[in-house]
C-alpha cells in the first residue's frame, strides 16, 4: 500500500474568501483533515474552512498554548505519531493552520517531524494575516527600499527589533500588548502605528491610530508601525 501525503495548508487569517484556490482543492481532495486544538474551544481555523470539509473525517493534534519546551516536545511527537500512523493506512492528510504555515506557524515543528520519518509532507502556502492587516489599513507595507521587519512581540529583544530602521510587523503581542503600546510611546513611535484584531473575523477591530485604543485585545492581533523617516 502507498503511503498517505501529509499537507500542511494555511487557511488565512480569518476570512474564507481569502483561502487561495489550491488550498480549497487539497481540502476538498483530502481523506482525513487534521485541526490544531489549543483547548478552550479555541477553532478558529476550522470555522475558516467548515464549508469545504463537510463530512470529512477530522483529527485534533494537541496545539498547547505555552513556552514549555518539555510539554511541546510532547506535543508534536504525539501529532507526528497520530498523524503517520494514518499516513501509514494509505490516507492523504490536510493539516490546517491560520495564515501561512512558513509565518511563525506551530504547525512546522510537527511538519519536520514527519518528513524526518520518511513520509512525504508539502506545504501550501496561505495568506499571512499582516498582508491582510495592512489591506484592512489600506496602506502598503513597503515600497520603494523600504525594509520590512517582522516581530514576534511578546518575546525578548523587542527592544532591539524596535531600534532597527524599518516598518514593522509586531505580531504575537497577546497579553503583551499594554508594554508594547508603552514602547512605542516611549520611543515617539505610537502615532505611526495602526492595529487590527481578528482581521477578516465577524469579531474584527480596526484601530488606524494604535494610541487610541484603550481595550484589551486578544491573540490575534497585529500591529503595524511605519518608519517615521520612511514616505
Amino acid at each position: 500500500m502507498n503511503k498517505g501525503i501529509l499537507y500542511g495548508v494555511g487557511v488565512g487569517p480569518g476570512d474564507p474568501e481569502l483561502l487561495t484556490l489550491k488550498a480549497v482543492r487539497i481540502l476538498k481532495e483530502a481523506d482525513i483533515i487534521a485541526v490544531p486544538d489549543k483547548g478552550a474551544g479555541e477553532q478558529t481555523a476550522l470555522t475558516i474552512v467548515k464549508d469545504y470539509i463537510e463530512g470529512k473525517e477530522r483529527v485534533n493534534c494537541a496545539a498547547p498554548m505555552t513556552r514549555d519546551p518539555v510539554r511541546l516536545e510532547e506535543s508534536y511527537q504525539a501529532n507526528a505519531d497520530r498523524l503517520c500512523a494514518l499516513l501509514d493506512q494509505g490516507k492523504n492528510v490536510a493539516f490546517i493552520t491560520l495564515g501561512d504555515p512558513t509565518v511563525y506557524s506551530t504547525y512546522m515543528y510537527t511538519h519536520k517531524k514527519v518528513l524526518e520519518r520518511g513520509y512525504t509532507a508539502r506545504l501550501i502556502p496561505g495568506v499571512p494575516s499582516f498582508c491582510a492587516v495592512a489591506a484592512r489599513l489600506n496602506t502598503s507595507l513597503c515600497e520603494g527600499s523600504d525594509r520590512l521587519l517582522v516581530v514576534p512581540a511578546s518575546y525578548e529583544h523587542l527592544e532591539e527589533s524596535l531600534d532597527v530602521r524599518a516598518n514593522k510587523v509586531l505580531m504575537k503581542a497577546g497579553k503583551s500588548i499594554g508594554e508594547l503600546q508603552e514602547a512605542l510611546r516611549r520611543r515617539g513611535e505610537l502615532d505611526r502605528a495602526s492595529l487590527v484584531e481578528n482581521c477578516g473575523m465577524e469579531n474584527e477591530r480596526v484601530y488606524q491610530r494604535f494610541a487610541g485604543m484603550e481595550e484589551k485585545t486578544g491573540y490575534f492581533s497585529v500591529v503595524l508601525v511605519k518608519d517615521g523617516g520612511q514616505a
